[in-house]
């Protein structure tokens, strides 16, 4: 039978009361460049080969079998492998008496990859979310500035204008630190759904009035007749639309068309389409596009919207699928599931 420890994710190092190796997983092994035949027997310090950019050894730096006899553990602390990598490494000291001698060491190696990662991941985030708001927020400050240096000097015309900008500024401000919210609710789960039934296609023909307004993209839509009510929050519905429209807009080309219609793959669901006359998405990218702060091309946005899309769908019970446009261009489709019969309409 094979060792339980060579199960574990981690490297893992015994040492007895003595300061000899008793065990070593495969892991640990790999890491360390030792044999786990070979290596029970041997000194923990020679064994435990770690050392820090002062070059001192994990033994050395932490003395496991001295110190005070109430400690139990040692913190998880960055150390370098013989080969100069990256690993993180936590101890628990094990006592048959609370306050007597140390019995057993066993030390946990862990890859610092992931931790790298995350840490540049976090760093990513904050330069993002510094960037994205600066601009709008440079925006109001500059125009609020402006007005209260030289309100007497500016036209009423003037004056307008600038008030004008500085509110669509705050206006994208607001908007991101929603999306933001929204982005913590949906990673923690703590996202909280209205559900009601939701006439699908009524929601759609407001987002394609709203958008018609503000862009010069020509968006057709067509809605089935006869559709089943939706079980949904209409507000989540509305955002999520607006969502993959404004993105059809942003990074398509020619018109794009929305159809509200029973999904093929499933009679209980409601689907969602919308197409545009772009380049597409290339296949390997298709699931990228669902991550946060996803911003290929040269459309603009926080790169948040179609990961806050995926996340309201699911959290509804359906599904998105991105694939090509028969033509050219991309599809996305959003489906959502049928409300019971019984009920009243959503507005």
């Amino acid at each position: 039978m094979s060792d339980p420890l060579d199960l574990l994710p981690d490297g893992v190092v015994v040492a007895d009361a003595a300061g000899r190796v008793s065990a070593v997983n495969t892991v640990a092994a790999a890491m360390l460049g030792v044999s786990p035949a070979t290596a029970a027997g041997h000194p923990l310090t020679d064994v435990l080969a770690l050392t820090d950019h002062d070059a001192r050894s994990w033994c050395d730096a932490n003395t496991p079998y001295d110190g005070l006899s109430t400690r139990t553990g040692v913190p998880e602390q960055t150390w370098l492998l013989p080969d100069g990598t990256e690993v993180l490494v936590t101890a628990r000291l094990h006592r048959a008496v609370r306050t007597g001698p140390v019995t057993a060491v066993a030390v946990d190696l862990r890859s610092g990859r992931g931790r790298a990662r995350l840490d540049r991941d976090r760093s990513d985030l904050v330069a993002t979310l510094a960037h994205e708001l600066r601009s709008p927020l440079t925006g109001v400050k500059g125009f609020v500035q402006a007005l209260l240096n030289r309100w007497d000097k500016l036209t009423d015309e003037q004056k307008r204008l600038m008030l004008t900008t500085a509110s669509a500024d705050a206006e994208r401000l607001s908007r991101l630190i929603t999306e933001l919210l929204d982005v913590a609710r949906i990673d923690t789960g703590r996202l909280q759904l209205h559900r009601r039934p939701t006439d699908l296609g009524s929601k759609a023909e407001q987002v394609h009035r709203s958008m018609t307004v503000v862009t010069s993209t020509p968006i057709e839509l067509e809605v089935e007749p006869d559709l089943p009510l939706v079980d949904a929050d209409p507000d989540k519905v509305m955002q999520v639309l607006t969502n993959v429209v404004e993105n059809a807009v942003r990074h398509g080309s020619g018109t794009v068309r929305v159809r509200v219609g029973r999904w093929g793959e499933d009679a209980d669901q409601v689907a969602v389409t919308v197409t545009d006359e772009g380049d597409g998405i290339a296949p390997e990218l298709r699931q990228r596009i669902f991550t946060k702060f996803w911003t290929e091309g040269t459309g603009g946005g926080s790169g948040l919207g179609l990961y806050i899309v995926r996340g309201l769908v699911r959290a509804h019970g359906g599904s998105i699928v991105v694939d090509d446009r028969p033509g050219g261009g991309a599809r996305v489709v959003t489906t959502w599931p049928s409300a019971p019969a019984e009920g009243t309409m959503a507005p």
